[in-house]
């Protein structure tokens, strides 16, 4: 038999498993917030999913790799990207998710709740600030 670490289904899920920042293990060391993998009707191998604060940080380090340099280099544009692509991917649910990209974008925390509601409350283009964002989404 194959080992589980060169097993098909474990190369086929590893890529996933890397991208959320879990981390792969011998489903006899899974613990009960661990989700174990069978095939064929045996247990094949477990992933300790991330807290969602590791994944925040997780999901930044991806996409700092991606532009290549670190966001807080980023042009506006860029960093309205980002704060779109975080948006959508949860990451303003994660408590201090706000503060955390302000952080990593080297901008203040004002200025993420504008990107996250330049979209909704300005016609694309028109470069006026949207009212009241100071006070959206806070937590």
């Amino acid at each position: 038999m194959t080992e589980p670490r060169d097993h098909p289904f474990v190369a086929a899920v590893k890529p996933l498993v890397d991208a959320m920042g879990g981390e792969l293990m011998d489903p006899s060391l899974a613990q009960p917030d661990d989700v174990v993998l069978a095939w064929e009707g045996q247990d094949l191998l477990a992933v300790r999913l991330p807290q969602l604060s590791d994944s925040l940080d997780h999901i930044l380090a991806a996409l700092e790799r991606r532009h290549g340099v670190p966001l807080s280099q980023l042009d506006r544009k860029s960093k309205q990207d980002v704060v779109r692509i975080l948006e959508a991917r949860g990451a303003f649910s994660v408590r201090h998710g706000v503060e955390t990209v302000a952080g990593a974008l080297g901008v203040s925390r004002f200025t993420v709740y504008n990107y996250l509601n330049r979209d909704s409350s300005t016609p694309k283009g028109s470069g006026e600030t949207p009212k009241g964002a100071a006070g959206a989404n806070q937590e």
